[in-house]
């Protein structure tokens, strides 16, 4: 048995780490906010994010990072994006050569608009690491329901680690890639079109238009990840396709209930405030606007997402524009 470091307390983080310490291991459980890990502590359950589960007594929440760091054998990231840099910075000083490295992170590093691998390689140049990515959401997970995801890894022994620390014959199935870029990719580009999708049932334009957004969407998806050098057939897999179908389909995923707000009429700031969480796509959008651009791919879809958020355009609009481009094979 082994003891992780589960960083991030949010839904997904509580999730990760319920699959781990049920699995046998020891979790550290970390988050910034003193105050909820505090009230986490005292209910033994995460009521703000994933109430309704209780936390079994090899999970141990903290604080204090260098208390959660001491003698782990792993650690695994399940942070926001736009804050994966700051926290691997912060948890640097104790991270040795021993404990091996894993994110549960979906999206891009605002700094630069790269991939969270990135990130990690600019930090770490040597050291091997692997990315959890797939359909998942955390309330399903914790209700043990049955779950396959991706681990993508630059490092045989790395992964085969992280796949016995996850693997759940019960419920939580990992299956193993290589292609770091298609699993990163996958999880970020799906939540654009995951907003896509929402501002259309707020426009009430019906089912067909989601099932030709989401198809649509799978081509951008994949110019993009061979503009970038990813397998393609990983977009076909559970971390291109499977996470787009979740994503795009369930009113659990935020970013889509963010795009039906949207398509409603309602701000950005406005339909932020209502979720109170972070929502991946809307910093995506950007991301993946600029990368677009720089390649020179082709992604009218998700020019129009961000044309909507950043630009001040109606969602109608986009529609009609999206509709009138010339026709093609």
């Amino acid at each position: 048995m082994s003891t992780i470091a589960v960083l991030g307390a949010g839904a997904w983080g509580t999730a990760l780490a319920l699959v781990i310490a049920r699995n046998g291991h020891t979790v550290r459980f970390w988050g910034h906010d003193a105050n909820e890990i505090t009230q986490i502590v005292a209910a033994r359950e995460n009521k703000r994010y994933l109430p309704g589960f209780p936390l079994p007594e090899n999970i141990h929440p903290d604080h204090r990072i260098e208390e959660v760091m001491k003698d782990v054998d792993g650690i695994l990231f399940v942070v926001p994006s736009h804050a994966f840099r700051e926290i691997l910075l912060y948890a640097k000083p104790f991270i040795t050569e021993k404990i091996s490295l894993a994110w549960a992170s979906k999206g891009l590093d605002p700094e630069s608009h790269h991939f969270l691998s990135d990130v990690v390689k600019s930090i770490f140049p040597a050291k091997p690491f692997s990315i959890l990515s797939g359909p998942s959401f955390a309330q399903e997970v914790a209700e043990e329901k049955p779950t396959a995801v991706t681990l993508a890894s630059n490092d045989d022994q790395v992964a085969a680690f992280w796949q016995s620390v996850l693997h759940n014959q019960q419920y939580f199935r990992l299956y193993l890639s290589k292609d770091l870029i298609g699993t990163q990719l996958g999880g970020a580009v799906k939540n654009v079109f995951a907003i896509a999708t929402g501002v259309a049932i707020g426009l009430s334009l019906g089912a067909n238009t989601q099932a030709a957004l989401i198809t649509r969407g799978m081509s951008e998806m994949m110019r993009l990840g061979a503009a970038l050098g990813a397998q393609p057939e990983t977009f076909m897999g559970l971390s291109g396709m499977g996470d787009m179908i979740l994503t795009c389909t369930d009113n659990q995923s935020r970013n889509r209930r963010f795009g039906r707000m949207i398509g409603e009429g309602k701000s950005m700031s406005e339909a932020l405030s209502e979720i109170n969480q972070v929502v991946e796509g809307v910093q995506a959008t950007m991301h993946i606007h600029v990368m677009a651009k720089q390649l020179g791919v082709e992604m009218p879809i998700a020019e129009q997402v961000y044309a909507v958020l950043y630009e001040h355009k109606s969602a109608k609009d986009a529609v009609v524009a999206l509709l009138q481009r010339p026709i093609r094979p």
